[in-house]
């Protein structure tokens, strides 16, 4: 049977399982979108099994499919190490990861760095947008998502559980003549910096003090962001208070430039969220940094 199979429909298979999409992988390999299917419709014909499931745009594997994709993508990959030493000068392996601007400026970086140092033949293409369609888009090997835990597209673990309380640099607390922990009365009538949800699950500072019976009158002064990534820069600059995602900020809690106002931290149930795509497989450089997002997330 192998006799009657060229290569190419090993690596049309490989790379429709990978993206989940005929129409991904026909760009990814120069052909259209009906060379791959029919690709892959002689393929299992001739094996005599279904490997794909169709759902819309995309397409699933079925048991058979990802048996014969663990085993497709083991053979390639040992076909790739064994060309690269005749390869001058061949391109690194790639990881894409998408992520919120909060999330990639605050968290994201420094673990990006980390994986950098002890993968130094492996590129890591980071996505930054705060629009859902882009960070639940599964053509990316990662994605951080704020979520209680499910997605239709994506294999959810968690990676930072969202605890909310206000926060303020030590340089405003000594402007203001406060010291913590300080009530919630005393914390509403600082300087407040809001921002936009951008997501509308997205807790805002006033459920904080709503939580703590201290609620922000509807007049209450505040500067006004619209996302939450300038809102930390100006509470560390000292320009007045917010609410701090502790797990976002631990950078700058752990550096001092943010200090948290009250004892009183409130657990929302929600948090960020580290996925797979469902639909497919990734690569073993994508499950490193997936492994190494995991541990670093689990020792805040």
């Amino acid at each position: 049977m192998l006799s009657r199979l060229p290569l190419e429909v090993f690596r049309v298979f490989e790379a429709a399982a990978r993206h989940g999409n005929f129409s991904a992988a026909a760009r990814e390999l120069g052909v259209t979108q009906a060379a791959v299917s029919r690709r892959i419709r002689g393929l299992e014909d001739q094996l005599g099994a279904a490997l794909f499931e169709r759902r819309g745009r995309h397409v699933a594997l079925t048991p058979a499919g990802r048996q014969l994709h663990e085993r497709t993508r083991a053979a390639l990959d040992y076909l790739e190490e064994a060309l690269a030493p005749f390869v001058p000068g061949a391109a690194p392996r790639t990881v894409s990861i998408v992520a919120s601007g909060s999330v990639s400026h605050l968290w994201l970086g420094p673990h990006l760095r980390a994986f950098a140092r002890d993968h130094p033949s492996v590129s890591v293409r980071l996505t930054t947008s705060d629009a859902m369609e882009d960070l639940a888009d599964d053509a990316h090997d990662l994605t951080i998502l704020y979520s209680a835990g499910t997605h239709p597209r994506w294999r959810l673990a968690p990676l930072i559980a969202e605890e909310l309380v206000p926060v303020a640099s030590p340089a405003f607390m000594a402007e203001a003549g406060v010291q913590p922990p300080l009530a919630a009365d005393a914390i509403r009538n600082l300087p407040l910096i809001d921002y936009d949800r951008v997501n509308a699950h997205w807790i805002p500072p006033a459920a904080w003090f709503e939580a703590e019976a201290a609620p922000l009158p509807p007049d209450k002064p505040r500067v006004i962001f619209t996302s939450y990534l300038p809102a930390v820069e100006a509470a560390v600059r000292g320009d007045g208070i917010t609410l701090g995602s502790l797990g976002l900020i631990s950078g700058h809690i752990a550096a001092g430039r943010l200090v948290a106002l009250s004892e009183n931290v409130m657990r929302t149930g929600k948090g960020y969220y580290l996925g797979l795509p469902q639909h497919r497989a990734v690569s073993e450089e994508a499950l490193a940094l997936h492994r190494l997002l995991l541990q670093t997330g689990s020792d805040h």
